[in-house]
C-alpha cells in the first residue's frame, strides 16, 4: 500500500484557480463515495479550504494511483487534467505524512501556527470515516495527525504572537487597557483594514463603535455591520472626546487629526488614554501626537515592526515542532511498516488452526468415548502448545518488518511456512471484491453530479 498526495494551495495556485476546485459541504460526501470506486483508491480523505484543496488517498500502486486520482479531480470540476497540472503538487509516502503534519501542526498556513486548519484536517477526517472511505492506515494517521497538533500548540508558544498588523494592534491594546470591555472605538474612514481591525476589536468586548467617514453612506455601510453609528468627518472633536480607540485609513492627503487638534481635546477627556492606530500610507495622524500626554499612538510600520518580530518568534517556536514532526513520522513509519506482517500472520494462525482442527477431528475419531470436558482440555493444551510455537517466529517476524529487506523477509517467511496457497488464495478474493466494485460503479455519472459535461 502506497500513501499520495494530490493538491493545490495559496502557494501554487491563485485564488481565482483555488476557488474553481472547492468542495463544499454537500458534494464532499458523494465526492468521497466516488473516489472510493476510483481504481487503485482503497482509503480516502478530502480537506478543501479556503487556501488548499489536497486530496489524501492509499492506493495499491503510486503510478495508478497518481493517474486516476488526478483525472478524478480533473472530471469532478469538469476541467482538462493538463490545465491543472502546473497548480498541482503531488507528495508520495513520506512526503505525504510529513505534509499532513505541517498542515495540521499550521506550519504550511499563511498565517504560521494559526489553529483553524487543525478542525478543518479533524472534521474532513471525520467525514471521510463516516462514509466508510477511510481504513486501517488513515485512522492512525489522520488521528496521529490531530493529536500531534495538539500537542504542538499545547507544548509550544506557536500561536501566542500576533502575526497580523488587526492582531498586533488588538495586543497593544490590550497592554494600554487591560481589557477592551465597555470601550468605544472610532473608525476613521471605512477601508477593510479599518473593517478587520475593528472586527477583533468588537469580538474583544468593545461595546460602541462610530464610523467617520467623508461619504456617509460608506460609513453607514461599515457601522452597520457592528450595531455601530455612521458620522461625518465633520463631527471629529466630539468623536474624539468620547472615543478610547481610534483607527485612521482614509486615502487623505494631508493628516486627518493634528496635534494641535487634539491637544485641547485631550484636556476635555481628563487626559484619559487615547489608543490610536494609524494604518494609512500616507499617514491619516500626525506623528506629533504621540508627544500628548496619554495618547498612545502606532502606524502602520510600527504594527509591522511587532508582526515582524512575532513572526521570528513563532518560526523559533516552529523549529520545536519540526523536531516532533519528525519523532512522529518515525512512529507512524515504524507502525506502517509491520502491517505488512498482518496478512503472513493471519495466514500461519489460519493454516495452523486447519492443523489443530484436522489433529482435534483425527483424535475424537480414534477415541470416541471421550467426555466434552476431556475434549475440551485436550484442545486448550494442544492450543496452548500451537500458541507458544507460534509466539517467537511472529515476533521476530515483526521485528524484520522495518528492516530495509523486509519483503524478502516475507518472502522467505511465506516459503518457510508453506503459506503460499493461502496468500494466493486471499489475493484472489481481493481481486474479485475489487472487481465487483469497479463492476457496480457509481450510482450516478459525474456530470450529473456537477451538472458538467466532459
Amino acid at each position: 500500500m502506497e500513501i499520495l498526495l494530490l493538491g493545490l494551495n495559496y502557494k501554487t495556485a491563485p485564488v481565482e484557480i483555488r476557488e474553481k476546485f472547492t468542495f463544499n459541504d454537500d458534494s464532499t460526501p458523494r465526492a468521497l463515495h466516488l473516489l472510493s470506486q476510483t481504481k487503485s483508491v482503497v482509503e480516502s480523505v478530502i480537506l478543501g479550504t479556503c487556501n488548499r484543496t489536497e486530496i489524501y488517498v492509499i492506493c495499491d500502486q503510486l503510478h495508478t494511483g497518481r493517474f486516476y486520482t488526478r483525472n478524478f479531480l480533473a472530471e469532478w470540476f469538469g476541467v482538462d487534467k493538463e490545465a491543472i497540472q502546473p497548480h498541482l503538487y503531488i507528495k508520495e509516502n513520506d512526503e505525504a505524512i510529513e505534509h499532513l503534519f505541517r498542515v495540521t501542526c499550521g506550519l504550511d498556513s499563511m498565517v504560521m501556527g494559526e489553529t483553524q486548519i487543525l478542525g478543518q484536517v479533524r472534521d474532513a477526517f471525520l467525514l471521510a470515516q463516516q462514509n466508510g472511505t477511510t481504513g486501517t492506515v488513515f485512522n492512525t494517521l489522520f488521528k496521529q495527525a490531530v493529536t500531534l497538533a495538539k500537542r504542538a500548540h499545547t507544548e509550544t508558544e506557536i500561536g501566542q504572537n500576533a502575526v497580523s498588523v488587526s492582531y498586533a494592534a488588538i495586543e497593544l491594546g490590550k497592554k494600554i487597557f487591560g481589557s477592551f470591555q465597555g470601550k468605544e472605538v472610532l473608525i476613521i474612514g471605512a477601508g477593510k483594514m479599518s473593517e478587520l481591525a475593528a472586527k477583533h476589536l468588537h469580538s474583544n468586548g468593545v461595546s460602541r463603535v462610530r464610523v467617520a467617514n467623508r461619504t456617509l453612506e460608506r460609513a453607514a455601510q461599515l457601522a452597520e455591520k457592528f450595531h455601530g453609528q455612521a458620522c461625518g468627518l465633520d463631527q471629529l472633536p466630539d468623536l474624539l472626546q468620547s472615543a478610547d480607540i481610534v483607527i485612521s485609513s482614509t486615502g487623505a492627503s494631508g493628516y486627518v487629526v493634528t496635534k494641535e487638534q487634539l491637544k485641547p481635546i485631550m484636556k476635555q477627556r481628563k487626559q484619559r488614554p487615547l489608543f490610536m492606530i494609524d494604518i494609512a500610507v500616507p499617514r491619516d495622524l500626525d506623528p506629533g501626537l504621540h508627544e500628548l500626554d496619554n495618547v498612545f499612538l502606532y502606524d502602520i510600520d510600527d504594527l509591522e515592526g511587532i508582526v515582524a518580530s512575532n513572526l521570528e518568534e513563532r518560526s523559533k517556536e516552529a523549529v520545536r515542532i519540526e523536531a516532533m514532526i519528525g519523532e512522529e513520522m518515525v512512529a507512524f513509519k515504524s507502525w506502517f511498516q509491520t502491517l505488512g506482517v498482518v496478512p503472513l500472520i493471519s495466514a500461519l494462525r489460519e493454516k495452523a488452526l486447519d492443523i489443530h482442527s484436522d489433529a482435534m477431528r483425527k483424535i475424537e475419531n480414534k477415541l470416541p468415548d471421550l467426555t466434552e470436558q476431556e475434549l475440551h482440555i485436550i484442545r486448550k493444551h494442544t492450543r496452548g502448545i500451537i500458541n507458544q510455537l507460534l509466539h517467537s517466529p511472529m515476533v521476530r517476524l515483526k521485528e524484520l518488518a522495518v528492516q530495509k529487506r523486509a519483503d524478502e523477509v516475507f518472502e522467505i517467511f511465506s516459503s518457510i511456512f508453506a503459506l503460499e496457497e493461502i496468500m494466493e488464495r486471499r489475493e484472489q478474493e481481493a481481486a474479485w471484491e475489487e472487481r465487483k466494485k469497479q463492476a457496480a460503479g457509481p450510482e450516478h455519472g459525474l456530470a450529473t453530479q456537477t451538472g458538467k459535461q466532459f
